[in-house]
């Protein structure tokens, strides 16, 4: 008998009203006679981030794959967000702050980032389209509707974004981890304040851990005489500015059909059209003009590579996700951080006290440590049986 037919003769349907407490009702998928139920929101948000059908896909096509290929997998996906992401900062480093290039425009230098993501994103857009079986890429059309919609979100995307890069240009890349590090305590606050969701006493002390590191990194910055009071200021708007970012995206993801790409691009339209009156007011086009490698294939080149860089973060970050998992992308990132200040501090040569590491591996182990407890407290609330299903048990139901 064909697949999503029953026969009438062996049974009677009688027609019942679906109790209110009754969950979802599952779904016959025609393609594989399988039930799956409704997605909800967040998976919607995972599948739009890891470009799959289902985000259970994922999962139930590595684990066919056998351990040493997905293990072989998950090192060169990590890999290549290691390489992405410091790669990224040290060349930002470069152009903000090169004592070659004497370059004194950071907002220039962000908006051209900027500017290479959209067309990445419109070629790649413009690509599928012609090559349909080539790779898959939403169609991108700029719709005014949804820029205005898009655009709080872009505000608090272009201040993120800039306050980063002027923060790396004002700190040394082996500070900028310590620098940037008030993320997860902006997640904590804001949560509070905007969500009104609690923290436990755990994850509290976590972010406890986290702001004394910071402390005791500027005040090591500090007696080593190489603090930037600018440079910190930066980072701690940056680290709101990433919180911000995270929750404004829950809310404006449905104008963009749940599309990351789509949200990226229009995040980057909106930022190259506000990022041109500040380079008029802030006289980085004439600054620009006088440039002496104006001309130069290098710089150019390199201006170029960093908004590559700046596309690629984006897609190594959700590939990440996709082959691990959220948390250990998490670990993964504290990890690296702890391998770029030890390979900035290598590279540039410096010296550091014995209290100024001590503060750098409080933010990670603060940061680690946050990351795991927040983790098992979600583990556990997902375990831990609902009130209606205690009180379908104790009915006998």
């Amino acid at each position: 008998m064909p697949c999503g037919q029953e026969n009438p003769s062996r049974y009677t349907h009688v027609w019942k009203p679906r109790p209110v407490s009754e969950g979802p009702r599952m779904q016959r998928d025609p393609g594989t006679c399988q039930l799956r139920a409704p997605l909800k929101r967040s998976r919607i948000l995972h599948m739009a981030l890891m470009g799959t059908s289902d985000p259970s896909s994922g999962a139930e096509a590595s684990q066919g794959k056998p351990f040493l290929l997905r293990a072989l997998q998950i090192a060169l996906v990590v890999f290549l967000y290691w390489v992405t992401s410091i790669s990224m900062v040290f060349l930002n480093k470069y152009l903000l702050d090169s004592p070659s290039l004497q370059l004194d425009t950071p907002i220039f230098v962000t908006f051209y980032q900027c500017l290479v993501t959209t067309l990445l994103c419109k070629g790649l857009s413009t690509l599928a389209a012609c090559c349909p079986g080539a790779m898959e890429f939403p169609t991108l059309r700029l719709d005014l509707r949804v820029a205005r919609s898009v655009l709080p979100l872009s505000v608090v995307f272009i201040c993120m974004i800039t306050f980063n890069n002027l923060c790396l240009k004002y700190v040394g890349v082996a500070f900028y981890n310590v620098g940037r590090s008030l993320t997860t305590v902006f997640n904590v606050l804001l949560s509070y304040l905007l969500l009104k969701q609690t923290t436990s006493f755990y994850a509290l002390l976590t972010c406890g851990i986290i702001i004394g590191g910071f402390w005791l990194g500027v005040d090591q910055e500090g007696a080593e005489g190489t603090l930037s009071w600018t440079g910190t200021l930066f980072g701690v708007l940056a680290s709101l500015c990433v919180s911000l970012n995270a929750i404004y995206t829950k809310k404006v993801l449905p104008a963009v059909d749940g599309s990351i790409w789509r949200l990226t691009f229009y995040n980057n339209v909106n930022a190259c059209v506000l990022f041109l009156p500040l380079l008029l007011l802030l006289g980085e086009l004439q600054a620009l003009l006088h440039f002496a490698q104006l001309g130069s294939a290098h710089f150019w080149g390199m201006m170029t590579l960093g908004g590559l860089f700046g596309f690629a973060i984006g897609y190594v970050t959700g590939l990440q996700i996709k082959f691990t998992s959220p948390l250990t992308h998490n670990v993964s990132g504290t990890a690296k951080a702890c391998a770029q200040t030890v390979l900035a501090v290598l590279y540039y040569e410096e010296t550091k006290s014995f209290l100024w590491w001590t503060s750098n591996m409080m933010v990670l182990v603060g940061s680690s440590a946050y990351t795991w407890v927040r983790g098992w407290e979600m583990k556990k609330v997902q375990e831990e049986p609902s009130p209606k299903d205690e009180e379908k048990s104790s009915m006998g139901v």
